[in-house]
Formats: C-alpha cells, sequence, structure tokens
C-alpha cells in the first residue's frame, strides 16, 4: 500500500470534510464561495455527498476550501 505523507486529505472522508465545512460556514456561505446547486438548492450532506464524488471539478473546489480553512 502507498503511503501519501505530503498529501493532508489523505485518510479524511468527503463526509468529514462536509460535515467539518458546514460547522464552519452555513449552506448559504457555501453556496457564495462555492457557486453549485447542491448548497443552494434544498441543501443536506446526503444529497451534496452524492453530487461531489460524480463531479470531479465541484468536488475539487470543496476540497480547496476546506484546506484553506484548516490552513487558518
Amino acid at each position: 500500500m502507498e503511503t501519501q505523507p505530503n498529501n493532508p486529505l489523505h485518510g479524511v472522508k468527503l463526509a468529514t470534510i462536509l460535515e467539518e465545512l458546514t460547522d464552519k460556514y452555513s449552506w448559504e456561505e457555501l453556496a457564495n464561495q462555492i457557486n453549485i446547486n447542491c448548497f443552494k438548492s434544498n441543501p443536506s450532506i446526503k444529497s451534496s455527498l452524492k453530487f461531489l464524488r460524480r463531479t470531479p471539478w465541484a468536488r475539487e473546489k470543496v476540497e480547496k476550501l476546506y484546506l484553506h480553512s484548516i490552513k487558518k
């Protein structure tokens, strides 16, 4: 098994990322920072996870926001 010592996202589940972001920001703030409908229209962790798992560009934006938020 390959280890990824320089990858801060290694071992962090997408669900955990979303939970931490929604604890820090409201859904409305998330929608303002990342313009995707799963944060705007009837948002939930479950629906957002489904969308982000199928949409690599959106997942990348969420991961970047998460990395930015944990650096502070």
